[in-house]
């Protein structure tokens, strides 16, 4: 097949997929409650308790709610990615991506085409939230809001390649459903989003170690980083290569003649 095939394949899985969340007005909604009521509520309630020390990329002592705005970016990405990933779960026994993987494009394109279909809806909820937060007060460098795109995508792409591979192991939506809640709230809370790594090892040094072994947590980081113009290469390499992983395990489970689809007798 010719490029502009794979050109017409890529816009119209990504097309549908952005067509889809314009129409979900409720999906919109529902992904900005979240993030709006820890920044306007818990973040009032606790920012005298909560205040951060000066720590990097910070140069002074911040607010409670300047903290966890990167946090909350990364909450929209991660749960935008694991209710894209449930909309798999629907699309390959009865909808669009039933028809697709049957097709001659290669599964690998064909899921990229969805990672980066979900990633780009993630990217413009991001947007509307600090646009909110920034009138709100929290406010980054511009050019942070500039720089924080790369760090999205790469965020976008691992939770939608976990939520994607999560996705190959179950046929029913109720049982994706239940696995999310194992693995959103536990990647969520126990992660440098909410609280930063030195004080979570001040109460419980268990916790802070699972936290810092928690790839959300380098996620976040390189979003907090790159935010305020500044790179953190641990974290960004650790993003990265867990993007690599999780994206290699995701099409392999897709593989009908390696994967789960293999070993459940039969493809989609």
């Amino acid at each position: 097949m010719s490029l502009v095939a794979y050109a017409h394949c890529l816009r119209g899985v990504v097309g549908r997929e952005l067509l889809r969340f314009v129409h979900q007005r409720s999906r919109f909604v529902a992904a900005l409650v979240r993030p709006l009521v820890w920044l306007f509520v818990f973040a009032a309630g606790f920012r005298m308790a909560l205040g951060v020390a000066m720590t990097e990329p910070y140069q002074t002592y911040i607010l409670y709610e300047v903290y966890i705005v990167p946090g909350l970016v990364g909450m929209i990405q991660l749960f935008n990615g694991m209710q894209s990933s449930l909309s798999m779960v629907y699309d390959r026994e009865m909808g669009s991506m039933r028809v697709l993987l049957v097709s001659p494009f290669p599964r690998w394109y064909l899921l990229l085409c969805k990672l980066l279909a979900g990633t780009m809806v993630s990217i413009v909820q991001v947007y509307v939230f600090l646009a909110i937060a920034y009138l709100y007060g929290v406010q980054a460098p511009l050019m942070g809001y500039v720089l924080i795109l790369p760090a999205l995508i790469v965020t976008g792409f691992m939770v939608g390649a976990l939520g994607m591979l999560l996705s190959s192991f179950v046929r029913q939506l109720e049982n994706f459903a239940g696995i999310m809640n194992f693995v959103i709230f536990p990647m969520f809370f126990l992660s440098s989003a909410l609280y930063p790594l030195w004080r979570i090892r001040e109460g419980s040094y268990l916790v802070y170690q699972v936290a810092a072994l928690n790839p959300f947590t380098h996620a976040v980081e390189m979003i907090r980083f790159t935010m305020y113009e500044q790179l953190n290469v641990s974290a960004t390499l650790i993003a990265l290569a867990t993007t690599a992983v999780l994206l290699g395990l995701a099409i392999l489970a897709y593989n009908p003649a390696r994967g789960m689809a293999a070993r459940k007798g039969g493809g989609e």
